[in-house]
């Protein structure tokens, strides 16, 4: 989504879109390929003008499917991934600053007549998944011997036997 820098005045504008997930999805397969997003997303957000400085608030809401960690199952979720962000126009901080400001960080600039939000929101969506995808909490995963997956009952397995360089260690505990 673009938006002319020229449009956006002191008075809050409202915005409410899908936007398309194709490019995402693309980031998102740079990676170890834990999650994709299955619909648009459906984006809601104000944004106005305070002197120079354009300022974005809103949400971006969409379904994501993740592959678990633990069980490697596809598991759906809900994402909802409030925003606030600030634009500044580019040559606003002084180049000879050497350390920058908790509120440095949180800037962003642009540059030109018009700006495309789109990879913002894409950032603050994949900033919003989860760092490890689990189906749950309670997951027990998949057996390191069959890799049968061990939500779905017991594989039936034998029960774990103590690796052979660990047998001496074992039998100390034993006290044997």
């Amino acid at each position: 989504m673009k938006i002319q820098v020229a449009d956006i005045t002191e008075e809050a504008k409202e915005l409410a879109y899908d936007e398309a997930v194709a490019e995402l999805n693309l980031r998102l397969g740079r990676g170890p390929h834990d999650y994709r997003v299955t619909h648009a997303l459906a984006v809601q957000m104000s944004y106005y003008r305070s002197g120079q400085d354009l300022l974005f608030r809103g949400s971006v809401r969409g379904e994501v499917t993740g592959v678990c960690a633990r069980c490697a199952e596809d598991y759906s979720f809900a994402l909802d991934a409030p925003f606030s962000f600030v634009l500044s126009p580019r040559g606003t901080l002084d180049p000879q600053e050497v350390e920058l400001s908790t509120d440095d960080l949180a800037l962003s600039f642009y540059e030109g007549k018009e700006i495309d939000i789109t990879p913002l929101l894409h950032e603050q969506a994949i900033l919003a998944l989860p760092t490890r995808p689990l189906c749950g909490a309670d997951c027990r995963g998949l057996c390191p011997r069959c890799g049968a997956n061990l939500n779905a009952g017991p594989c039936g397995c034998a029960a774990a036997t103590v690796a052979p360089r660990l047998a001496v260690l074992h039998s100390l505990v034993r006290g044997k």
